[in-house]
């Protein structure tokens, strides 16, 4: 059976009163690219909450991107808020799979607790010591694609490299004060998105806990290259570990097969990078066929950023991976 799994991130995907560019200029743009990508499991991020009636949370700017197509049908894993009670306001992972989801579980901070940091730079009195805690959860959805063993996905998307907030750093949105406030914020952001890396790492390891053979997918946005922590951390390779013995726990990045000049899913100031990645434990690599990168029409998001433009197309290229899973009851 021929199964696609893709990643996108559909860039704070929203339909608020004013929004700009309105959300149907972006439907039309980006409807599109979700077709193409055929996929039968869809991981997206950074989808944003409505405010429905009675001040319920809704995420209808999703379902109107979806509809008319066979993913507004599909079963659904999405983030809530820490108390489960609601999605959250902003940037909520959701996984879409044409086959049930028979487990869906969030992670945030249930493996990794926040570190305590002092702050250095910080121009507000009282206790400098809180906790560094992660923007956003990590989703896993557990996925009965009709074999012996189900197929563990996991949803992330990590800490981009923008410096956190410093108490009284701040001039603007975007503008500091002072270079050792951002060098602090900087510092504080690397250690969210390795914190976060490390806890999908524990993730992963509890999955091969309890079965050497677990099927695991881990995808989205890493906001990180190859070399840096947050990959090395989460593939356990080989060559880091020095154990051989703990090799099945290594997890290999399908990009490897895509050609050098087209493996890249960001572009900043005209540098390409690759930021999201679908990673695949050695248990699917028998049924793993071919791996895509649609980055064509990419755009440069940092020229944007700083011309002040606000494209209706997602600056991130979606990435597919096809298997021929066997093993099917």
């Amino acid at each position: 059976m021929t199964v696609r799994i893709a990643t996108f991130n559909l860039e704070n995907l929203d339909d608020r009163p004013g929004e700009q560019p309105a959300l149907s200029d972006r439907v039309a743009l980006m409807r599109p690219e979700l077709e193409r990508l055929n996929a039968d499991i869809l991981c997206l991020q950074e989808v944003n909450a409505q405010e429905g009636a009675q001040h319920v949370r809704t995420l209808s700017a999703l379902d109107q991107l979806l509809d008319g197509t066979p993913y507004a049908d599909f079963h659904r894993a999405v983030t809530t808020n820490d108390k489960g009670t609601k999605f959250r306001d902003i940037q909520n992972l959701v996984t879409l799979s044409r086959f049930p989801i028979t487990i869906t579980r969030q992670v945030r901070h249930d493996l990794v607790e926040g570190p305590v940091h002092r702050y250095i730079s910080s121009q507000q009195d009282g206790d400098p010591r809180r906790s560094v805690d992660w923007d956003r959860p990590v989703l896993m959805a557990e996925i009965d694609t009709g074999g012996s063993l189900p197929l563990h996905v996991v949803n992330l998307h990590l800490k981009a490299p923008l410096a956190s907030n410093i108490p009284g750093q701040k001039s603007g949105p975007f503008s500091w004060k002072s270079v050792p406030g951002w060098a602090e914020g900087y510092f504080i952001a690397a250690v969210k998105r390795a914190g976060q890396a490390l806890e999908t790492r524990l993730l992963i390891d509890q999955l091969f806990d309890d079965d050497s053979d677990a099927r695991i997918v881990v995808c989205g946005d890493f906001n990180a290259e190859s070399r840096e922590v947050p990959l090395v951390t989460i593939r356990g390779d080989v060559e880091e570990v020095g154990n051989g013995k703990l090799a099945y726990r290594a997890l290999v990045p399908v990009e490897r097969t895509v050609p050098p000049a087209q493996r890249y899913t960001v572009r900043h100031l005209g540098e390409k990078v690759m930021l999201d990645h679908l990673l695949i434990s050695r248990s699917l690599l028998a049924s793993f066929r071919t791996a895509e990168v649609h980055n064509e029409l990419l755009t440069d998001e940092l020229a944007a950023y700083y011309s002040g433009r606000k494209d209706p197309d997602s600056f991130h290229a979606p990435v597919v991976a096809e298997f021929e899973l066997k093993d099917q009851r």
